[in-house]
């Protein structure tokens, strides 16, 4: 099956959304360009034990209503806690065969990503991509993450940090809203972006959607990341080699 753009010559693309600021400027990116790209839905896995999306721990009711707010349709990919590459792989290639399934006004070609960079994250993207009839972009590739980090705050947009490795970042910085004063509370070193999985955040506001979700900091936990074995290198959801405890404050309805 053909997966062109249906009665236009701009390129049909589906993104990646792990519902934090990185992946919500990826598509206020390419929204921005309407000529060439065609935004036809997000995607994201959802950790079924905990129903949230993973890594940045965002409740589903949030998840739904940022779809709703950037006014397209939602992919959810499940998947189980712990999760193995192999496992978190076979229900990406699920996915694509779901996509290519898709009429031809609502599949696509290429599937965005909001990775500013790290190699490996991309060249394993581009890899398990290749072949597959799918094209990989990245929208904000090599963006000097200082600058986009005060052009993200400067556009309006509102995010929750719902998830730090306490080992880079100071504990009290989890809940905390992503804006210029916890940018200036960062330790030295640390990605003002978090791009290194420093810490990951909720988007609740910003220029990529109609209006607000209302929404706010909650309870903060601690849960320890448990590797479906001991040898998993889970490489896609962190980069880093051994899986740490992480620090999360929950995002609940004001």
């Amino acid at each position: 099956m053909s997966k062109k753009a249906n009665n236009t010559t701009s390129t049909p693309v589906l993104v990646s959304w792990s519902s934090g600021k990185d992946s919500a400027w990826a598509l206020h990116t390419l929204r921005q360009q309407p000529e060439r790209y065609d935004v036809r839905g997000i995607f994201t896995t959802v950790t079924k034990t905990f129903d949230r999306v993973s890594i940045h721990s965002t409740p589903a009711w949030v998840l739904k209503q940022q779809a709703e707010k950037l006014g397209m349709p939602l992919y959810e990919i499940p998947i189980p806690y712990p999760c193995s590459n192999e496992i978190y792989e076979a229900a990406m290639r699920k996915f694509l065969a779901e996509v290519e399934a898709l009429p031809k006004h609502l599949t696509a070609s290429h599937f965005a990503f909001g990775d500013l960079f790290l190699e490996d994250i991309r060249a394993y993207r581009e890899e398990k991509l290749s072949g597959t009839g799918f094209t990989p972009i990245f929208p904000v590739w090599g963006e000097d993450t200082t600058l986009l980090a005060q052009k993200m705050i400067a556009s309006g947009m509102r995010a929750i940090i719902t998830a730090l490795n306490p080992a880079r970042v100071p504990t009290e910085l989890v809940g905390r809203w992503f804006d210029a004063e916890f940018l200036a509370d960062l330790p030295d070193g640390v990605d003002p972006l978090g791009e290194n999985g420093e810490f990951h955040t909720c988007v609740v506001d910003g220029p990529m959607f109609r209006s607000p979700i209302a929404a706010k900091p909650g309870r903060i936990v601690q849960r320890d990341i448990v590797s479906a074995s001991k040898d998993d290198d889970d490489k896609i959801h962190t980069s880093n080699t051994a899986p740490p405890t992480y620090v999360y404050a929950d995002v609940v309805p004001l």
